[in-house]
């Protein structure tokens, strides 16, 4: 109907939050879900869309493997985004200091005239800090990346003419999570560097920071601000992204 503005999709507990699950967690089975959006016409039309499926299971104290998956449509009158992504770990012996994983990454950016992104390799974590209250580790890999863009035009001339890129990367990574104020609080925060190594200037930088504020039996309000910096990027596209997201939180873990 003109003029009226309606919530579509927004489930209750909206069950869509970052914060990373545990690897090294003696839980076997770990999983974060949700949908979220909003349709709204008359004066202004707007359409938004999100899911999130987040894994992790660990049958052992050998092995354990997390998937991190996540969606997004939005559209202002057109389309705007219409992006997947895609996170896969297989972690050796997680329970230890250090440990080594496998990583394979799927992503499209619409935003970012990005067609399809894949990059896969292998690393190591270092457990700096892992107790009830407090997790901190520090991760480095390496990697083997293909980008198709959409658009052979970029903010750097030395890339131009190229719609489909190959290159080997290395991440450095760090994470944490930590209970404050007798656990009334949860802080969250990811971050990660991934320069290329044919070229200084092909990089990108990527963080997270998230609180929890617990209500009752793994249900908490949640809020998180996400920052993006890609340092190539096809011409006309904005090297930066913020978002901040706020809404209900559920986590369900099971031994």
């Amino acid at each position: 109907m003109k003029g009226m503005a309606f919530i579509l999709l927004v489930l209750a507990p909206t069950i869509f939050l970052r914060a990373q699950l545990n690897e090294s967690d003696t839980l076997h089975y770990q999983v974060r879900m949700g949908v979220t959006g909003n349709i709204q016409r008359g004066n202004v039309k707007v359409t938004t869309i999100r899911c999130r499926l987040d894994v992790t299971y660990a049958p052992n104290a050998d092995w354990a493997f997390k998937t991190q998956n996540n969606t997004l449509y939005q559209a202002f009158a057109a389309k705007a985004d219409n992006d997947l992504f895609s996170r896969n770990y297989l972690y050796v012996k997680p329970g230890k200091k250090l440990y080594p994983y496998a990583i394979a990454y799927a992503s499209t950016n619409y935003r970012r005239k990005i067609d399809s992104r894949f990059f896969a390799g292998a690393g190591l974590t270092w457990q700096m800090i892992n107790t009830a209250d407090h997790v901190l580790k520090l991760s480095a890999n390496t990697v083997y990346e293909k980008t198709t863009f959409r658009g052979s035009s970029f903010n750097l001339p030395e890339f131009n003419g190229m719609d489909e890129a190959s290159v080997w990367r290395a991440t450095v990574y760090l994470s944490g999570l930590h209970n404050l104020l007798g656990k009334r609080i949860r802080l969250y925060y990811d971050a990660f560097w991934q320069p290329a190594f044919s070229s200084g200037k092909d990089y990108r930088v990527e963080y997270d920071i998230g609180l929890d504020f617990p209500v009752w039996k793994g249900l908490a309000f949640n809020c998180l601000y996400s920052y993006k910096h890609e340092n190539l990027v096809v011409t006309k596209i904005k090297q930066d992204d913020t978002i901040l997201t706020f809404g209900l939180a559920y986590n369900f873990k099971r031994k």
